[in-house]
């Protein structure tokens, strides 16, 4: 039996049923009583408490500003930083396999675990309690927000860039495709009409190959 005295104490939240605490901390490699629906959960809660919290925070800013620091807030750099802070890894239940490849380390296990884990506090309290618990976790997150103009991607960036000079919008071709179905690697060009400006990104979607191809051409036309 797993002791979870610690961690919920610096969670700040202590739990009245511990079978959903241990849910909300079983990964789906260990039996099909896991925490992927309190992560769905979670995440959604986690999203509404944020934008509840920003929209009182700043007044003055709108929609768009909003969901982006948002989206910064709930991305998975900041659940891994805060479930790191937990030191979350080290109560979870992972299958033996996820226990030899490292598991309980992979960024990716660590925020679906904490979205979980918000989940699960609201289950066993209510929206109230669970306000008051991840406020109290994203303390540190609160006090270092950037401007909400370092936060847009980088094709809304070139496309303002391009607009406030009067020129042509960027153009983005496919340019090729490959690796296994569902392991797709897509080569992306951005070009800009009239500009010495033809840069290439590669990712696993074709947005993201975008986005790094549009950040690319930032940095050539001098914007970075």
């Amino acid at each position: 039996m797993v002791d979870y005295t610690r961690l919920c104490k610096q969670l700040g939240y202590s739990f009245k049923n511990q079978n959903i605490i241990r849910e909300a901390l079983t990964h789906r490699s260990v039996c099909k009583s896991n925490n992927e629906r309190l992560e769905y959960l979670g995440d959604s809660i986690l999203n509404f408490v944020i934008a509840s919290a920003l929209f009182k925070m700043f007044p003055d800013a709108k929609e768009g500003e909003l969901s982006r620091i948002r989206s910064y807030l709930v991305k998975g750099d900041r659940l891994t930083e805060i479930a790191q802070s937990l030191q979350l890894g080290g109560f979870l239940e992972l299958g033996p396999g996820e226990l030899k490849s490292g598991g309980a380390r992979r960024a990716s296990i660590l925020e679906d675990a904490f979205e979980a884990l918000i989940g699960a506090v609201y289950l066993d309290s209510d929206i109230i309690e669970t306000h008051r618990v991840v406020i109290e976790l994203y303390t540190e997150q609160f006090k270092s927000i950037p401007n909400s103009d370092d936060l847009k991607d980088p094709k809304t960036r070139l496309q303002e860039y391009l607009q406030a000079r009067k020129l042509p919008l960027p153009e983005y071709h496919i340019e090729e495709t490959s690796g296994e179905q569902h392991k797709k690697k897509f080569t992306v060009s951005c070009k800009v009409e009239g500009l010495d400006v033809n840069t290439f990104g590669v990712a696993g979607s074709r947005r993201k190959a975008e986005q790094e191809s549009a950040e690319k051409a930032l940095v050539v036309l001098g914007n970075e």
